[in-house]
Formats: structure tokens, C-alpha cells, sequence
């Protein structure tokens, strides 16, 4: 998706740690107009997919979940990092690791929202090591729904997550994908 990668190399920072920082349009200020060509991208690379409902983990997932809900006129569902006191206690869990913030979450879905036969379009913003990925994708077997596909914004692919996932099988779309960030460069692969 060329008008993505060519924002992520206008505004978008390499940090130490191979950490791409794109926090001033995808992840803590959000382009609206780009989010929704997102959405409208992934829509075009799953029209072919049968999707139930669009499943993603907070925060930064829910504004390009959303936009591709909006086309494909399913609804949006998303795993919770963090249970208030509204939050059912008939869920789905599952241990996530993150390797960006060296943390461990349990991610919680209402059964409610999740049913056997689902047919799910996984959702994220980055693909680095594929645990969150992962995660929802546990949830969904726990449910017995079908993980149809999955869409990145930004697939990390020096990093595992993209292999894991190949090699379960996954369809898996990735709107930019950067095979490197040494020396604080942004190298994008062309084809794969």
C-alpha cells in the first residue's frame, strides 16, 4: 500500500530496538482519511473471505478493525487488555506477551460476542513476534470460530511473527512490510 509506506517513511521515527514509532498517525493520533483507505485496503484483499465479524486486541487494532468493519458491514469485536467493572465474567482469556513494552497481559473477550461458526478477520496494526496474533487466535479456537485471515498495517519482518503465522497456515496480509530498521533506516520489502 504505497500511500502508507510513504507516510511511514515521512513521519514515522526509527527508535533503539528496531521500535518504529508511527504514534503521529497510526497509534496515539490517528489520519482518519488513512485509516480508512486501511480499511478499505484489507476489505479489498479479504472480499473474497467470508467475514462474520472483525476481531482485535486494544488499543491500537480498533481504529483499523473499525474502518474495515465499515466496509465489509460486520461488526467489530475486540479483546480487553484491562477488566473494569462492566466486563462480563463469562470470557474468553488468553496470556499475551508484549516484547514492545516487556509485559504480559491477559487479553479477555465476552463470550457473548464470540460463537461457534464465527468466521473471523483478525486485525492489528503491527505484526512484530505474533503474540497477539496468537492469542486471538486461541480465543477464537476456544470459541470454535474460524480464523478467515489476518491483516497488518505493519509487518515487521526481520521479526518471527509473520514465519509463526505462515507456517499455521494463515492467510496473512500485511499492507507494509519492513524487512529492516538498522542503522535508523526504514528498508521496505517489495515482494515476497
Amino acid at each position: 500500500m504505497e500511500v502508507l509506506k510513504q507516510r511511514i517513511l515521512k513521519d514515522g521515527h526509527v527508535l533503539e530496538d528496531n521500535i518504529l514509532k508511527v504514534d503521529s498517525f497510526l497509534n496515539h493520533q490517528i489520519d482518519p482519511h488513512l485509516a480508512f483507505d486501511i480499511g478499505k485496503e484489507f476489505y479489498n484483499r479479504f472480499k473474497d473471505t467470508k467475514v462474520d465479524k472483525i476481531l482485535t486486541i486494544e488499543t491500537s487494532g480498533i481504529a483499523f478493525a473499525l474502518c474495515a468493519g465499515y466496509f465489509f458491514n460486520v461488526p467489530i469485536i475486540f479483546a480487553k487488555k484491562h477488566n473494569g467493572a462492566n466486563m462480563s465474567t463469562d470470557v474468553y482469556q488468553n496470556n499475551v506477551h508484549s516484547y514492545t513494552k516487556n509485559i504480559d497481559y491477559t487479553i479477555s473477550l465476552s463470550k457473548q460476542f464470540l460463537h461457534s461458526g464465527d468466521n473471523l478477520l483478525i486485525i492489528d496494526d503491527f505484526l512484530a513476534k505474533g503474540q497477539a496474533v496468537l492469542g486471538l487466535m486461541d480465543i477464537a479456537n476456544q470459541a470454535n470460530a474460524n480464523v478467515s485471515g489476518v491483516g497488518i498495517v505493519i509487518e515487521k519482518a526481520f521479526q518471527s511473527g509473520s514465519e509463526i503465522l505462515r507456517n499455521l497456515g494463515v492467510r496473512l496480509e500485511s499492507l507494509a512490510v519492513i524487512e529492516s530498521l538498522n542503522n535508523n533506516k526504514i528498508i521496505f520489502r517489495e515482494a515476497f
